[in-house]
């Protein structure tokens, strides 16, 4: 899929439409420079699947929402290393619901098994460039990337 959004209300609205083809298992990597509009379609994508009002998880670089199925909000920004993700528990949340990564290039050795990759671009003050596709099955490869 890829389109072009001119609002945060129409990214969100791209993300509704992608919450609708996930399902338990899947982990959708995102990418995008700060700005791009991750956190806003995440927000389409967790309200769809029931979880309520989602905000950015910097902080605390997991929050849980409760919908259909875990659903599980990573962002990464600040994670310093992979060796961080150890101390949050991060095997427990790969292992149920659904995961979104935040800045997922910031640990690639850790997410062989992303299921959905989406990238957004800027590409003026308002419009971005939204590109997701499916790069696996979940049902078809276990967890650590092997089928």
């Amino acid at each position: 899929m890829r389109c072009a959004t001119s609002s945060p209300a129409a990214t969100r609205r791209v993300g509704a439409a992608l919450a609708r083809t996930l399902k338990a298992g899947d982990i959708v990597a995102f990418r995008g420079e700060l700005g791009s509009g991750k956190t806003t379609m995440i927000q389409g994508i967790v309200r769809a699947l029931g979880g309520g009002q989602a905000s950015s998880p910097s902080f605390v670089l997991i929050a849980t929402y409760h919908g259909k199925m875990p659903i599980h909000h990573a962002d990464f920004y600040r994670l310093k290393g992979a060796l961080d993700l150890e101390t949050i528990g991060w095997d427990e949340y790969v292992s149920s619901g659904i995961l979104l990564v935040e800045w997922a290039d910031r640990i690639p050795e850790r997410l062989p098994d992303a299921t959905v990759e989406v990238s957004l671009t800027i590409a003026g003050r308002r419009r971005r460039i939204i590109e997701a596709r499916r790069v696996r099955d979940p049902a078809r490869t276990n967890r650590r990337g092997t089928g």
